[in-house]
């Protein structure tokens, strides 16, 4: 069953033409909206609870490299039933000036050894460390990863345990596949393979060492490292963190109603862009997500059209096509 219906209908009929113009009735059925709309909760930890002293910490360059852990504590009031997905977001990123967007190497991602150590000149002044290795990832772009981490807990009646996640898959075929490839190696180890390439600054640890508790997600293939290089269209955004592993009790039906609590290493600084950082719980239906900005776009553009549709009508009926009402 569609979730409305539209009827259309035309009278009076002008002879010679198939056009109806007296009476034209369009007949709208009251539409009913899915039984089962999709849940979200939004949590902004920017300076939440202790995160605050983390908030200060990172106002200090020198403190880039000091560890800050802070937790956050919430509440869910409503079960969220079936996948749930974890995002992280940040407000006020412009992931979108074509400066920084043209700032990266796509031949270096891709796999090519070339690229790898004799990366694009787009990349600057992200090309070389100060002595003198090219630097892999290049660019802006990778330069500026997300790198908070988090660890979702749930309190149960009788303890706080940890809520599991699955930290891959979340990407695109595409990406994962075609777009972004690790170098071959040759009967070598990843780290041999970047042997000779620096870090980007602002990072902690080399691309080969990004995930050490899997290490065929490591290098390029990153998962989180794709989600980032996949630029946001506007400056407020969230991207895939994590989805719901639903193996054991009480997550097989999804995410029960309770408190719980997010652990947060705290690396990501946003007070030089007056920027704010959140995380963001969702489920989905066969419907889709919450996402107001297309259904908007798409209601005024059709609005538009059929306004000019409508003026255009009108113009040719007052004139018609034969041309006795228009001057020569």
């Amino acid at each position: 069953m569609p979730l409305c219906a539209i009827k259309t209908g035309c009278d009076n009929v002008r002879k010679g033409r198939r056009l109806c113009l007296k009476k034209f009735k369009i007949k709208f059925t009251i539409c009913s909206f899915p039984p089962s709309l999709s849940l979200s909760f939004q949590l902004d930890y920017t300076e939440a609870e202790t995160c605050n002293k983390c908030f200060e910490m990172r106002k200090n360059v020198s403190n880039a490299n000091e560890t800050c852990i802070c937790t956050v504590n919430f509440r869910i009031d409503k079960p969220f039933e079936g996948d749930v997905f974890f995002y992280y977001g940040l407000r006020n990123f412009h992931q979108n000036l074509r400066r920084y967007m043209d700032s990266r190497d796509d031949g270096q991602t891709v796999g090519r050894k070339k690229n790898l150590k004799d990366p694009s000149s787009y990349c600057e002044p992200f090309l070389k460390d100060p002595s003198g290795r090219p630097i892999a990832p290049c660019g802006a772009v990778a330069n500026s990863i997300f790198n908070d981490s988090f660890t979702l807990r749930y309190h149960y009646s009788n303890g706080i345990g940890e809520v599991p996640l699955l930290r891959e898959g979340l990407t695109w075929y595409t990406d994962k596949y075609i777009k972004f490839r690790n170098p071959t190696t040759d009967n070598l180890t990843l780290a041999q393979v970047f042997e000779g390439t620096a870090p980007p600054p602002y990072w902690q640890k080399p691309v080969y060492k990004l995930d050490p508790s899997n290490p065929m997600n490591n290098g390029f293939i990153n998962d989180d490292f794709i989600v980032w290089m996949r630029e946001a269209a506007f400056p407020n955004f969230k991207k895939l963190y994590g989805i719901l592993f639903r193996n054991d009790n009480p997550f097989t039906k999804g995410l029960p109603a309770g408190n719980y609590s997010i652990d947060i290493s705290y690396n990501f600084p946003v007070q030089y862009f007056r920027g704010r950082k959140e995380v963001v719980l969702t489920t989905v239906t066969w419907f889709g997500g919450q996402n107001h900005f297309l259904p908007i776009a798409y209601l005024v553009t059709s609005s538009l059209i059929l306004l000019t549709a409508v003026v255009l009508t009108v113009v040719w009926w007052k004139f018609g096509k034969d041309g006795k009402n228009m001057k020569e």
